[in-house]
């Protein structure tokens, strides 16, 4: 296994409705790496955004078959992180880093 930096472990926050209802328990969703473990999540997390992490839930969600034109294609996996934050700290991912 290569060691990943910890720029290279979060891909992408994660902006869809359910991710934006989380928040109000301070849990942001970003997506991660396949090879990240949660302790490399959590600190790329604290050392990027400068915030304290409580908790760090991963998901590996598998790609989906589609039909596209009558052909059959298959989306990408991907792995999922769902990060607690500690009360009152948040990210604002509108701004950027």
């Amino acid at each position: 296994m290569k060691k990943i930096n910890f720029l290279d472990t979060i891909i992408s926050p994660s902006i869809t409705e359910k991710a934006t209802s989380l928040s109000e328990y301070n849990k942001i969703v970003f997506k991660v790496d396949k090879q990240a473990n949660k302790k490399s999540i959590k600190k790329s997390i604290e050392k990027i955004f400068k915030v304290n992490v409580i908790k760090v839930n991963t998901i590996y969600m598998k790609g989906k078959t589609k039909f596209v034109r009558g052909r059959k294609t298959k989306k990408p996996s991907y792995k999922k992180a769902i990060v607690t934050l500690k009360k009152g700290q948040n990210i604002d991912l509108a701004t950027g880093i």
